[in-house]
C-alpha cells in the first residue's frame, strides 16, 4: 500500500522533491540550486534543461535518502514557478531559447505598444491581469518573433509552449516519446491567454499577441490523474496535481474559505485572498486569478498581490554588496540597531508590480544621511519587505470588503522573528506562522494529487493538519506606525518613472 505523497517544488531559484505522510509531515527532502542567467539590465533567464537535469536529480536523491521505491508513492503533484516561459522542440525535447523568467522586463515595449491603444487594463476583465512584464503571454511573442524559424514551427505545432509545469510534466511521462502537454488553471491564468470565465484560451487574446493555439497545452484542472510517471526513480506513480507556486501555498495553508488569505515570503511576496466561487475584478491595482479548481468542482478564484523583490532583495544584499555572508545573517545585522535610522528601500529592481504596476520604476534608497550604517540598510531591506506587503493588503481589503483578522504566513523568510514582528506592527494584525512553513507550496500540489488518487477523503482532512507553531502581535503605537507608512509612500514615489524615453 502506498503510504506517502510526493512533490516537486521547482521555484525561481531551486528545485524540490519532497515526499509527505499523512499529516503533511516531511518524510524525505532534496534541494539543487539552478542558475541565473542575466544576459542585459531587465533580462533574467533560466536553462530549462538544467531545470529538467536537476529536477531528476533530487527525485532520485530524496527517493533514495527516504528508501523509497516507486510503489511507496500513491502519486506526486508539481508546482511551480509561474509566468516563466519555455518553448521547446516537440521531436528532440530541446528549447529553442533559455526560459524567460518571470521577472523579466524585456517586452516592455509590447507593453507601451498594447498600453497605447486600449490603456493598461484593456484585456483585464476577460483575463483579470493588467497589460505588464509579468505574464507569459508577451514573453511567448518575443521568442516567437527574435528566433528565426520558431514561428511557422509553432504555427504546426512542432514547437510546445509551457509555463515550468508544462514542460516538467512533458518530460516526466515520455518526453518526445508520447510526453502529455497540460497545464493546470492556476498556471494557464499567468499566461494572460485564458478566458478566466470559461477557463479556456481566448481566441480574441491569441490573435492580439500573435500567439498560435497549435503550441499550447490542454488546460485541465487542478487535481486530477494527468499520466504515469515514465522516469524510473518514480516510474508509473500517476502525477495528479499541479499548481503555480503561489496557489499551491493557498491549499497548503488550507485557505479554502472566501476571505481567508496567506502570504508567501519568498525571491518575491505573493499575497493571496480566496474570493470563493466569487470572480472580483479589481480596482485598486490587484490581479484576479484563479485559485484552484479541484476535479470537476466549481472553480475557485482569487484575489493577488505579487511583490517582485523581497527575499531576493536579502540575495542582493550578500551577493551584490556583500554586507552579509548568508542571507540568515541579515537578522542579527538589523538588529545591531534600534530602528531603520530614517533610511527606506523600495527594490523596484524590474519596476514595481501590484498595487503600482510602474514597470519603469527603479530602486531607490531614500533618507541616507552620515549616520546610516550597514544595520540601518539591512533593516531597511527586511522592512521593505514588510512595507510592500501592507501596501498589496489595503488594495485587498478595498477590492473585496473584507477585513483580515490575521495573516498566515508561509516561505523562506518567516524564519525572520524581526521582520515577523515588524510585519505584524506595520499591518496592525497578527501574524501567524504555521507548523509547515518552507514547505508549503509543495504540501499544496501534493494535496491536489492526494485528493485525486482518494489518499485525502476531504478538505477537512486537510484542515485537520494545519497547526500554529508561532503568533506576532502588533506593538507599535499608531502615531509610529503612521509616520514610518507615510514616509515608505514618499520613497516609493521617488522611484516611478526613472525610465524614460526622455533624454537627460
Amino acid at each position: 500500500m502506498a503510504n506517502y505523497i510526493g512533490a516537486i517544488d521547482q521555484g525561481t531559484t531551486s528545485t524540490r522533491f519532497i515526499v509527505f505522510d499523512r499529516s503533511g509531515r516531511v518524510i524525505s527532502i532534496a534541494q539543487k540550486e539552478h542558475e541565473q542567467i542575466f544576459p542585459n539590465p531587465g533580462w533574467v533567464e533560466h536553462n530549462p534543461e538544467e531545470i529538467w537535469q536537476r529536477t531528476r536529480e533530487v527525485i532520485a536523491e530524496a527517493m533514495a535518502k527516504g528508501k523509497l521505491r516507486p510503489s511507496d508513492l500513491a502519486a506526486i503533484g508539481i508546482t511551480n514557478q509561474r509566468e516563466t516561459t519555455v518553448l521547446w522542440n516537440r521531436k528532440t525535447g530541446k528549447p529553442v531559447a533559455n526560459a524567460l523568467v518571470w521577472q523579466d522586463t524585456r517586452v516592455a515595449d509590447y507593453v507601451s505598444e498594447f498600453a497605447k491603444a486600449g490603456g493598461q487594463d484593456r484585456f483585464r476583465a476577460k483575463t483579470g491581469l493588467p497589460l505588464t512584464t509579468y505574464f507569459s503571454g508577451l514573453k511567448i511573442r518575443w521568442v516567437l518573433e527574435h528566433v528565426k524559424g520558431i514561428r511557422e514551427m509553432a504555427e504546426a505545432g512542432e514547437v510546445l509552449f509551457g509555463n515550468i509545469d508544462s514542460f516538467v510534466l512533458w518530460h516526466l511521462t515520455g518526453g518526445p516519446d508520447g510526453g502529455v502537454h497540460i497545464t493546470d488553471v492556476t498556471n494557464a491564468s499567468r499566461t494572460q491567454l485564458m478566458n478566466l470565465e470559461t477557463l479556456a484560451w481566448d481566441q480574441e487574446m491569441l490573435d492580439a499577441f500573435g500567439v498560435p493555439r497549435a503550441m499550447l497545452p490542454r488546460i485541465c484542472s487542478s487535481s486530477e490523474i494527468y499520466a504515469q510517471v515514465k522516469e524510473p526513480s518514480l516510474k508509473d506513480v500517476p502525477v495528479a496535481g499541479i499548481l503555480g507556486d503561489q496557489q499551491a501555498a493557498l491549499v497548503g495553508q488550507t485557505c479554502f474559505r472566501a476571505g481567508e488569505a496567506k502570504n508567501t515570503y519568498g525571491t518575491g511576496c505573493f499575497l493571496l485572498m480566496n474570493t470563493g466561487d466569487r470572480l472580483v475584478h479589481s480596482n485598486y491595482g490587484l490581479l484576479t486569478t484563479m485559485a484552484y479548481k479541484l476535479g470537476d468542482q466549481t472553480a475557485q478564484y482569487a484575489l493577488e498581490g505579487s511583490i517582485a523583490v523581497t527575499g531576493s532583495l536579502v540575495q542582493w544584499l550578500r551577493d551584490n554588496l556583500g554586507l552579509i555572508q548568508k542571507s540568515s545573517d541579515i537578522e542579527s545585522l538589523a538588529r545591531s540597531v534600534s530602528d531603520n535610522g530614517g533610511v527606506y528601500f523600495v527594490p523596484a529592481f524590474s519596476g514595481l508590480y501590484a498595487p503600482y504596476w510602474k514597470d519603469n520604476a527603479r530602486g531607490v534608497v531614500a533618507g541616507l544621511t552620515r549616520y546610516a550604517n550597514k544595520g540601518h540598510i539591512a533593516r531597511a531591506v527586511l522592512e521593505a519587505t514588510a512595507f510592500q506587503t501592507r501596501d498589496v493588503l489595503e488594495a485587498m481589503e478595498k477590492d473585496s470588503n473584507i477585513r483580515l483578522d490575521t495573516l498566515r504566513t508561509d516561505g523562506g523568510m518567516v524564519e525572520d522573528e524581526l521582520l515577523m514582528q515588524f510585519q505584524s506592527d506595520i499591518l496592525n494584525l497578527p501574524v501567524v506562522r504555521p507548523v509547515t512553513r518552507d514547505a508549503t507550496t509543495a504540501l499544496g500540489s501534493a494535496y491536489a494529487a492526494g485528493l485525486a488518487v482518494k489518499y485525502f477523503r476531504d478538505l477537512d482532512d486537510l484542515r485537520a493538519n494545519w497547526a500554529v507553531d508561532h503568533t506576532w502581535k502588533p506593538m507599535m503605537d499608531d502615531s509610529k506606525r503612521k509616520e514610518m507608512y507615510c514616509l515608505w509612500k514618499r520613497a516609493v514615489s521617488k522611484s516611478f518613472d526613472w525610465v524614460t524615453q526622455e533624454h537627460c
